[in-house]
């Protein structure tokens, strides 16, 4: 595996999927005994991981153009 000239490496397609590795997946790398290793890091709980769980959840038809129109309404 070559390293290019802004330090980066693609992580061969059956490590991302073994590691659970998705794009904007977060990684650290931890280096042992001279040697440097790989992991997926923890998803932090939180506000992102509450999103993460309702997304796909609605129940409500409405269109892009309509949800605007409520945001948008005199009170």
């Amino acid at each position: 595996m070559r390293v290019t000239t802004k330090g980066q490496v693609t992580i061969p397609h059956s490590i991302r999927e073994k590691l659970g590795i998705t794009p904007a997946s977060e990684v650290d790398f931890l280096e042992e005994g001279g040697r440097v290793f790989i992991v997926k890091r923890k998803e932090k709980k939180g506000a992102i991981r509450k999103f993460k769980r309702l997304r796909g959840t609605a129940t409500i038809k409405m269109t892009t153009d309509e949800i605007m129109a409520l945001t948008r309404a005199d009170r």
